[in-house]
């Protein structure tokens, strides 16, 4: 009967686990010598290389070699597919097969001139590829004059390394003083991330006064569309420390953080953005005040942001560069990004004013408590804006006491839709606008005069491409609001060369939470967002700091500033204002 003895077991005095790597038994002398797996296909190359300098049995010219297709099923005429690796690939190339023979002194001598096949207007008509076509001699397109397929130099496609263009380099929204301490950089792809569900929210109160919408305006074709008038009416964007009903609401201690819609939607919507913009952060003991700063980002509104080409503003002189000089001083466009921003603002203002009815019948509806910011000694009309202070949980436990107060703004009522005193039937009120469809910055908008009754739904899929982040703020504020439904204009020029005359050609209703699935906006995300940045905020101690988006990077940095920073702006701006050249800017 055959007999069985026990192998050696060789324990590992190092009293780790797995084999020692210093008490090596005898059958794993072998260990390091370089291994390759082999197929009975390959070449055979070398078994050993006496001569590698490179010190880790690779030469030097493997890649360059293995690159030209010489191995198996490498060159355009192999069996093997794209993507599929080659037997052994990714193991040490000391073994593998190089074709070593001198074909440096060979040479073709031949005296015939090659043919160029070239690109230019050789399909019969100057239509691609002509001078006048795409292909034209900026871009060098499809066989324009920058070279077509075949010519003799290839033309750029659109797009292509757009972020190493000088004119997409952008200013911060604010001046980074190098006295000021940064103390946290999150990139965007770990804010969106993030995630935090949050209940409804708690209704503290309401101010403010709401008229009728409309319901005029969702009659409204291309062929019986409307002027937009101007209609003086005052509404305000206070901002949240200035805010009376918020100050009496922190003295009670009602929550954590303190903000209004406007502000808080930047940052849900964060991930979004693409301009620069800016919040300042006040601690207070406990408490956060989420601010704007006056004639920031937050009080104008953007146009096409999220276009792969979107509106610049003329090169100006850089102020950390005084040496620098412009060659000719380009004069202001109105297709330029500012003028734009200040066309598209004025636009959503005059609509939301001429959209509502402001006389009976259907009669005006009063909240609970006046309008806050409105004086006694203001002459003006008011226009119809409600405000609506809520309370949503940012706690993840129920231990957890941390609360967001939000002052939240609806525009207008439905009628028939229910008490708009009870938040039934509220509605915001919002514009997009077309400029030129031929200008540069219009992001491949169809024109909305011949598309919109024809083909709305390819209309409002370049306005979700190029407005992403505007219409997710949108979005937002609504939800946060509470509206039922959202309203959106869609409002163009009279003419492309006049910024100043402009006519509704048609407008959407649509549900704020429908939108945002079309949208893909995760409310849950940014809550997340919100949060994140609260905790960081109150690990700091009592101070000012300041949340600002990088203007060139997809990031967002906390400084630390002095309290004084931010207070002696507005004096500045006023006088910039008042010396400004009123036609500058294009409204």
């Amino acid at each position: 009967m055959a007999s069985f003895s026990l192998p050696k077991i060789n324990d590992n005095p190092d009293g780790g686990w797995g084999p020692s790597s210093t008490n090596l038994p005898a059958q794993f002398k072998f260990k390091d010598i370089p291994y390759a797996p082999y197929s009975k296909s390959d070449k055979l190359g070398r078994f050993a290389d006496w001569n590698d300098i490179s010190g880790d049995n690779r030469q030097t010219n493997a890649g360059a070699s293995s690159g030209q297709g010489g191995g198996r099923g490498g060159g355009p005429g192999g069996r093997r597919r794209d993507g599929q690796p080659a037997f052994g690939s990714g193991t040490a190339s000391a073994f593998a097969y190089f074709h070593a023979e001198d074909e440096s002194s060979f040479s073709l001598v031949d005296n015939k001139a090659g043919t160029v096949r070239r690109g230019g207007p050789s399909r019969g008509r100057m239509g691609r590829g002509g001078a006048f076509g795409r292909g034209n001699a900026q871009r060098g397109g499809r066989g324009g004059f920058g070279g077509g397929r075949g010519g003799a130099q290839r033309g750029g496609r659109r797009g292509w390394r757009d972020w190493e263009k000088n004119n997409r380099w952008r200013e911060a929204s604010v001046a980074i003083s190098p006295e000021w301490a940064m103390l946290e950089e999150i990139e965007f792809h770990r804010l969106a991330k993030l995630r935090l569900e949050v209940d409804d929210p708690e209704d503290l109160d309401t101010y403010g006064r709401l008229f009728a919408y409309d319901k005029s305006y969702d009659r409204i074709t291309t062929k019986s569309e409307k002027p937009l008038q101007l209609v003086d009416r005052i509404k305000y964007n206070t901002t949240t420390s200035d805010d009376p009903v918020i100050q009496e609401l922190a003295s009670k201690d009602t929550a954590t953080v303190y903000t209004t819609d406007v502000i808080l939607s930047v940052l849900m919507c964060a991930p979004r953005s693409v301009y620069p913009w800016d919040i300042v952060i006040v601690r207070e003991g406990n408490k956060l005040f989420l601010d704007k700063r006056d004639g920031g980002p937050f009080d104008t509104v953007t146009v096409n942001e999220n276009a792969a080409d979107p509106p610049q503003d003329p090169q100006v002189v850089n102020p950390n560069n005084p040496s620098e000089k412009i060659a000719a001083p380009e004069a202001p466009s109105i297709n330029a990004a500012t003028s734009l921003s200040l066309e598209a603002t004025y636009i959503n203002q005059n609509f939301g004013f001429q959209s509502v009815i402001e006389t009976h019948p259907p009669p005006a509806v009063d909240f609970a408590k006046p309008n806050p910011f409105y004086g006694l000694d203001e002459t003006d009309p008011l226009a119809s804006c409600g405000y609506r202070y809520r309370v949503f949980d940012l706690g993840v436990t129920e231990d957890e006491d941390v609360k967001i107060c939000v002052r939240t703004e609806v525009d207008a009522y439905s009628p028939g839709a229910g008490n708009p005193r009870l938040g039934q039937g509220l509605v915001t009120i919002r514009a997009l606008n077309e400029f030129d469809p031929r200008a540069q910055g219009a992001g491949g908008a169809p024109d909305w005069r011949t598309k919109l009754d024809s083909q709305r739904g390819a209309v409002v899929a370049t306005e979700m491409k190029n407005n992403s982040c505007k219409l997710a703020k949108w979005t937002v504020q609504s939800v946060l609001a509470g509206a039922d439904l959202m309203k959106i204009g869609y409002i163009s020029r009279a003419s492309p060369r006049d910024n100043t005359r402009h006519v509704i050609l048609s407008t959407t209703s649509t549900r704020p939470t429908d939108f945002a699935a079309q949208l893909n906006v995760s409310l849950a995300n940014g809550w997340g967002i919100v949060r994140t940045v609260t905790d960081l905020c109150l690990k700091q101690p009592e101070g000012k700091y300041v949340l600002v988006k990088d203007p060139n990077k997809p990031v967002i940095r906390l400084y630390a500033v002095p309290m004084t920073a931010f207070t002696g702006e507005d004096e500045d701006d006023e006088a910039g204002f008042d010396g400004e050249d009123p036609e500058s800017t294009g409204i």
